[in-house]
């Protein structure tokens, strides 16, 4: 009985040992631990709130600008006459008979009095376009005019009383993560509304950096294009134009030409007939990693000016090579994109506040955007405005400089005695002053009528070309 009393107080006793030992030196280590694991990389995990909200705020509601927007977007049918073989015996003779070719898409009233904007590929080639309103009225439509460089076409209706329109909202100020929706006509299912979120801004689809659209996730299909994205208040934030897809169904991405930039197409066709680009005049890339070490900088964001082109508001505003612009008025600039997007809602002698960084230094410069003094014509390459100086050589008042040949062309103009540094003094009968002149000689010329250049040779005769 001893030697059982003794074993369990022999136990008793390391126990409170033990214990004691526990309390002396472990517990006191466990704040430092604790410092060490406040550090690790390790994610940290935090239990999210399970409680439900019925705030407004937390599920957005759409029936107002669904309500708001359908009856202003329209189903745009357009019909064009092509030649083409019919039947087998066409096909082994090589003959061609007329057909009527119909496609479909939609578009967005955007005044009472019945102009509508749509795209450009949805009415391109139309011998005839008619309009179905979503109460099933249906009007035969006028083309007022098209910029094919964004894809912005205006139409227009005669209706009998006003009509239901959408208007335009402020592009600039569309966040991303916003909610939106895209109404349109998919697959001639009429007044078809879709509801994603912004998922990115100032998107370059074409590779070549001239683009900004708005990304969605809001699912648009054939048939949206020359639709409505509109925001949770009803406004007109972009025209669908679209997808990215590798089947051409929706898969996941759309593009919208942001308000902004219809808008301004829509006012210099109205008011001018065409579109009025207001140009900087810097040349450049954007910055990222490998571009900033070449350039020995620490920014990887903005838009590296390599050079400015002559007699541009760039260039009078005192703008330099290796500038680095930061921002257009309050429109951060990290792309080329971001840049083109925002100028293509400006006009000629708009005056732009440019912020750039130069030696490490921030300045703000104001800029005053010119037109265009150059353009590319088909057959040739790139036309100049052409100086005092280049016409007093031939002793004519007009014409324009011929600065650039296509590489395809090229041979063939030398052989005709044409160089560059040569003189185009009309196209299609039209006096060229500008390089406005030749572009709205190119717009306006029929289908099927041949491109006429008169240009001056090397022997200072003028000689007329045909094209078709």
């Amino acid at each position: 009985m001893k030697k059982i009393l003794s074993l369990v107080g022999v136990s008793v006793l390391g126990g409170l040992i033990t214990l004691g030992g526990y309390k002396l030196f472990i517990e006191k280590q466990q704040p430092e631990q604790l410092a060490v694991e406040q550090v690790s990389d390790l994610p940290v995990y935090v239990p999210t709130n399970t409680t439900l909200n019925n705030s407004a705020a937390i599920t957005p509601n759409f029936v107002e600008a669904a309500e708001k927007s359908l009856d202003a977007v329209v189903h745009v049918k357009n019909t064009a006459i092509v030649s083409a073989p019919i039947t087998m015996g066409d096909y082994f003779f090589g003959r061609s008979q007329p057909r009527a070719q119909v496609g479909t898409g939609s578009g967005v009233i955007i005044s009472p009095t019945g102009y509508i904007v749509t795209n450009n590929h949805v009415i391109q080639n139309a011998n005839e376009i008619s309009i179905t309103l979503n109460n099933n009225k249906t009007y035969m439509a006028e083309l007022v005019g098209t910029d094919e460089a964004t894809d912005i076409a205006l139409i227009k209706i005669e209706a009998d009383e006003d009509l239901p329109f959408l208007a335009f909202g402020d592009s600039d100020n569309a966040k991303i993560g916003e909610w939106v929706l895209a109404v349109g006509n998919p697959f001639n299912l009429n007044s078809t509304v879709t509801a994603g979120i912004i998922s990115a801004k100032s998107r370059d689809l074409s590779g070549r950096n001239t683009q900004s659209f708005i990304q969605t996730d809001a699912a648009v299909n054939p048939g949206n294009s020359g639709g409505a994205l509109v925001n949770t208040e009803g406004n007109l934030i972009g025209i669908n134009t679209a997808i990215s897809s590798r089947d051409g169904s929706y898969i996941g991405y759309s593009f919208a030409v942001p308000s902004n930039i219809a808008r301004k197409i829509v006012n210099d066709i109205m008011e001018y007939g065409n579109v009025q680009n207001g140009i900087l005049g810097v040349v450049g890339s954007a910055l990222n990693s490998q571009t900033a070490e070449q350039i020995g900088t620490d920014m990887t964001e903005g838009f590296y000016v390599s050079d400015v082109t002559e007699d541009t508001g760039a260039e009078k505003a005192g703008i330099k090579s290796g500038d680095i612009i930061k921002k257009i008025d309050n429109v951060e600039i990290n792309k080329f994109s971001d840049l083109s997007g925002y100028l293509k809602t400006k006009s000629p002698n708009d005056e732009v506040k440019v912020t750039l960084i130069r030696n490490g230094n921030k300045e703000i410069v104001p800029v005053t955007l010119l037109k265009p003094s150059q353009t590319i014509i088909q057959t040739i390459g790139m036309v100049k405005n052409a100086s005092k100086t280049d016409l007093k050589k031939f002793d004519i008042d007009y014409g324009l400089k011929i600065y650039e040949f296509d590489e395809r062309y090229k041979a063939y103009w030398n052989r005709e005695g044409i160089k560059e540094g040569s003189i185009i003094t009309r196209i299609n009968g039209k006096k060229l002053y500008s390089v406005d002149d030749a572009q709205n000689a190119i717009k306006t010329r029929s289908l099927n009528e041949p491109l006429q250049i008169e240009v001056i040779n090397s022997q200072g005769e003028k000689v007329v070309y045909n094209f078709r």
